[in-house]
């Protein structure tokens, strides 16, 4: 999804894919898509967001609501990796992702992605964030749940770094 896009999903399932970035879904350039009711599961990244990666969008960002993301894995963002994004996820549940270094179900290297109601749980990061990981972006988190996730080295729910700890409401 590139170029000033803004596809509208429904009912979709992203399955078993994979790729350097965003192994079910890649976002970028001034992209706004909107995913209702959407299935990430299995998919994979060799570099960043197992099911989503969402880069370079500044303003913009892909809007979630109601989407499951689960057993997705990739070195940083088990499911997903944003970066310079302002996503906003709204009912979506995060699930049995993996990642091999950060942030086991979302990584958020810069942006702020807005998260309402979403709910963390089993998701797993070799070394610091097994539910998110925040290393210099501003993410508000408001109703958010976070359970059982694991983290190898720091913040079993959350790891905020660079003095950037979310507003959690």
């Amino acid at each position: 999804n590139d170029g000033y896009s803004d596809p509208t999903l429904t009912d979709c399932t992203f399955a078993n894919n994979s790729a350097e970035y965003g192994g079910g879904f890649y976002n970028t350039t001034g992209s706004a898509p909107i995913l209702t009711k959407c299935t990430f599961s299995g998919n994979s990244a060799t570099q960043g967001g197992g099911a989503i990666a969402s880069l370079n969008n500044y303003l913009f960002g892909p809007v979630l609501v109601d989407c499951l993301l689960s057993g997705n894995t990739a070195p940083l963002g088990g499911a997903i990796y944003n970066d310079d994004t302002n996503m906003m996820l709204t009912d979506c549940t995060f699930s049995r992702n993996s990642a091999g270094y950060e942030g086991g179900g979302f990584y958020n290297l810069t942006g702020k992605p807005v998260l309402n109601r979403c709910v963390f749980t089993e998701n797993r990061s070799a070394q610091d964030g097994g539910g998110m990981q925040n290393d210099a972006g501003s993410p508000t988190l408001t109703g958010c749940i976070f359970a059982n996730n694991f983290a190898g080295d720091e913040g079993g729910g959350i790891c905020n770094e660079d003095n950037k700890a979310p507003p959690l409401n």
